[in-house]
């Protein structure tokens, strides 16, 4: 198992223990302190819980090695999970936007005042998990470790629609209690859009979608530094979990022996995976220069 998923998997841990001790708190929080917005944000980090375990899950089985029936690994289960970590986002959403207009049909009291500290911290704790998490998706370049980062953003934004509506509930008094719920009902909202947001890379990720052109180019002058090598033409790339299998055309002398393109080809090939260690595997093709 390479460090990269190795702290993939650590920082998916981390995700897990969070959002379950989040989940506990927002719960019994919104419960005692009459806050629909916070047991909505409860529901959302347990759903966070469950995609988080199936990121997990995912990125110990994307680590697997190629095999006869996988010869290109098995990575393409990063995407696979990433959509069930929207499906959690989608489901979530829905349910908080129903509970939430159920709420507002319905008469309550005003959240308590000490919920507001509660989210405040909750907030903080989110946004700090976003950025930890978004970052170590980054280094790695896992698409659902992506994703979980954006499962805690959406968190923090749920926490803070909730918190601006249990100010405007509190700051107003009879006939707001509702604003909270209302909160809610915004935060679903943001909810949707973010599953949006984590979905489209992922489907290009699939779809082999053209997505790499930085990566294109320091393959080309990479390859371009190779003895022998004249120009590049036709430069594919696709992502496998966290790693990129590259299909590339090199242009060499047109009088060389077979042998020594060959040669070239290996140099390639052995260059390129030494300074660009996210590239599992490259096929080089070689053309005759006219």
């Amino acid at each position: 198992m390479s460090d990269k998923v190795k702290e993939a998997i650590k920082t998916s841990y981390l995700s897990i223990a969070g959002n379950g001790v989040l989940a506990v708190v927002k719960f019994l929080a919104g419960f005692f302190g009459n806050s629909y917005a916070l047991i909505a944000d409860a529901i959302e980090s347990t759903a966070d819980v469950f995609s988080s375990i199936l990121v997990l899950l995912g990125l110990r089985y994307a680590a697997r090695p190629a095999d006869d029936n996988h010869p290109y690994g098995h990575g393409r289960v990063e995407p696979l999970v990433t959509f069930g970590v929207v499906g959690f986002l989608i489901v979530s959403a829905t349910v908080i936007a129903y509970e939430s207009i159920e709420n507002i049909r319905t008469p309550h009291e005003i959240p308590e005042p000490y919920t507001l500290i509660i989210l405040a911290i909750i907030i903080i704790i989110k946004e700090t998990f976003y950025r930890i998490v978004s970052k170590k998706s980054d280094e790695t370049k896992s698409t659902s470790l992506k994703a979980d980062a954006w499962h805690h953003r959406s968190d923090a934004i749920t926490s803070l629609t909730a918190f601006i509506g249990i100010t405007v509930a509190l700051i107003m008094g009879d006939g707001y209690e509702s604003a909270d719920d209302w909160a809610a009902l915004l935060a679903s909202g943001f909810i949707l859009f973010n599953a949006y947001l984590i979905l489209r890379p992922a489907l290009g990720e699939i779809m082999d979608e053209h997505m790499y052109d930085d990566l294109i180019e320091d393959i080309r002058k990479s390859a371009e530094s190779v003895n022998g090598v004249l120009d590049t033409e036709k430069c594919f790339v696709r992502k496998t979990g966290m790693t990129f299998h590259v299909d590339l055309h090199i242009n060499v002398d047109a009088q060389i022996s077979v042998k020594e393109g060959h040669d070239i080809a290996h140099e390639v090939k052995d260059t390129l995976v030494a300074e660009l260690p996210e590239i599992a595997d490259v096929l080089i093709h070689v053309e005759p220069s006219h």
